[in-house]
């Protein structure tokens, strides 16, 4: 069994040596987070493909003659007039929601999300639907949709199991005031159409005149007609297509209209915000791919579309789960490098599945194909630096404490490393940060500490202030003191650790104590020590 991305490329390699991967979205709103899923699948899988020497190309399909559909929250009612026109041709919203005079629509909300496919290494070959159309790139499939629509009209109406309208024609023109709303096919004799829109105004468009955009085709139709054109051989997609009687089973079919082989489908499960349900910018459960970015480093990002296969939901967690992911990932990194890249010979089948299925993870969490991880990231876990970043403000004392305690081997980080101290900045003061890992270091002895001091935990507290007021300050030195004067003391070593804990956080828990302690000033966690022991 291989990993997803590589089984998925084996089975491409039955169908040719020569592919393209398609992904494609509707730029009507707000990109979020749930989006990267169908890009990074096709982006991985484009990867697989490449690794076992295939030609393969992917493609990103902005659909902007899709029609705007509503005016949308972030919209302002002047949108209205916009409804049902393309919306590569319509003008973007400004700050307050109003159209402005620069840019389009497409564009505006696609700009973000290409930014952030660049800093996680995905740059596919743009197609812009909208402007394909301009250029009669559909104008085949348009004709033989027309001349076949009773066939087409058969299709959908018995996968789906929908009725169609009478009045129904596989294309839909563009009326008078600018929309595809309401307009209804009167006439045609190939390449002119005739129709009648929802004014009552009557109108002509002759599919021959490239440059001007005539209308398009119905998306059950579409969605073949690129296949049919750009080639693709293989396309992810979200489960609602996938589903029974949905676009793609109507689409196959459709596809054999068009003398075109329908492309190997993948399926994904959505991601869902955790606790919230799955993404939608619609409904406002969403973080845009770029406030994703700033928060997690973009090769954990990907690890998280790399560990789980596409036929299982993610739960996107920006709290507790952040830390586990990247704990995950820089342990199945640093036991692959350990390893190495030879697979021992005594390995049953289960453990050489399990042997690649890593590497492949690791391989595909990359942000640039071909290059090897570094390895200096797992010197500091996501957790460590996370805790440091609270305690100290300038990077430079960071690097500098990592330096001396052994975790950075140079005074200065990696690249990978100073970026990830980056997101987690970020993420410390965002909403998204956790509060169970915020830390509060104390100055004075709490209310909630002094009542967790017994006589003998004092006696143990001041045994332990003098031990760490002479000792190597070294979070080995400190660990061994903690523990030594915990078991001379016949304090159980839990407890002691819940005492420090509310000492020096005002809590029960919190990160490594000894670690935690050798990033405080010595002076100042022998004060705090000392303090309770007098009171």
């Amino acid at each position: 069994m291989l990993h997803w991305a590589d089984f998925t490329a084996s089975r491409l390699a039955g169908r040719g040596s020569t592919h393209v991967v398609s992904t494609g979205i509707t730029p009507s709103g707000i990109f979020h987070i749930g989006h990267i899923r169908e890009i990074l699948t096709g982006d991985m899988l484009t990867r697989a493909a490449l690794d076992a020497g295939m030609d393969v190309e992917m493609i990103f399909i902005i659909d902007t003659a899709d029609p705007l559909r509503k005016v949308y929250d972030f919209l302002a009612p002047e949108f209205e007039n916009y409804i049902g026109h393309p919306i590569g041709a319509i003008p973007a919203p400004d700050g307050a929601g109003k159209p402005s005079e620069g840019g389009n629509y497409g564009e505006h909300f696609l700009s973000p999300f290409v930014e952030a496919l660049k800093l996680i290494g995905v740059e596919p070959r743009l197609v812009d639907n909208y402007q394909s159309y301009l250029e009669g790139r559909f104008n085949p499939a348009i004709r033989t949709f027309i001349d076949k629509r009773e066939q087409a009209r058969e299709i959908i109406e018995r996968v789906s199991g929908r009725e169609l309208e009478d009045d129904w024609f596989p294309f839909n023109p563009v009326g008078s005031d600018g929309s595809m709303d309401g307009v209804v096919v009167v006439g045609h004799d190939w390449p002119v159409i005739h129709w009648r829109d929802s004014l009552g105004v009557e109108g002509s468009c002759d599919l021959s005149q490239t440059g001007v955009f005539h209308g398009k085709l119905p998306w059950r139709l579409d969605w073949p007609a690129k296949w049919a054109w750009l080639g693709v051989t293989c396309e992810p997609f979200g489960k609602d297509h996938g589903a029974a009687g949905g676009s793609y089973d109507t689409g196959s079919e459709l596809s054999a209209l068009l003398d075109y082989e329908a492309p190997l489908p993948l399926t994904y499960e959505w991601i869902q915000l955790k606790g919230m349900g799955a993404m939608s910018s619609s409904s406002g459960i969403t973080i845009g791919p770029l406030e994703a970015l700033r928060l997690v480093p973009p090769e954990i990002l990907r690890y998280l579309i790399a560990r789980n296969k596409t036929n299982r939901h993610i739960d996107f967690d920006t709290g507790d789960a952040l830390i586990e992911l990247a704990d995950e990932y820089e342990h199945l990194l640093g036991r692959v490098a350990q390893e190495g890249d030879v697979m021992a010979g005594d390995l049953k089948r289960r453990q050489k599945v399990a042997w690649e299925v890593d590497r492949a993870q690791i391989r595909l969490s990359q942000v640039k194909r071909g290059t090897q991880p570094e390895l200096e990231a797992t010197s500091v876990s996501f957790r460590h630096l996370a805790m440091l970043a609270q305690i100290r403000e300038r990077d430079d004392d960071i690097w500098g404490s990592l330096h001396s305690s052994g975790h950075l081997a140079a005074p200065q980080p990696s690249t990978t490393l100073a970026k990830r101290l980056s997101c987690i900045r970020v993420w410390i003061g965002s909403e998204h940060f956790p509060e169970g890992f915020r830390l509060r270091i104390q100055s004075q002895p709490s209310a909630a500490a002094l009542e967790n001091v017994t006589p003998q935990t004092r006696e143990y507290l001041s045994a332990l202030a003098a031990e760490l007021a002479h000792c190597e300050w070294s979070t080995d030195s400190i660990s061994n003191a903690i523990r030594k004067l915990a078991n001379e003391y016949e304090i159980v070593l839990r407890q002691a650790f819940i005492l420090l804990y509310w000492i020096f956080l005002d809590q029960h828990y919190g990160p490594k104590m000894a670690s935690l302690l050798f990033e405080l000033p010595r002076s100042e966690v022998v004060a705090l020590l000392g303090g309770v022991v007098t009171e």
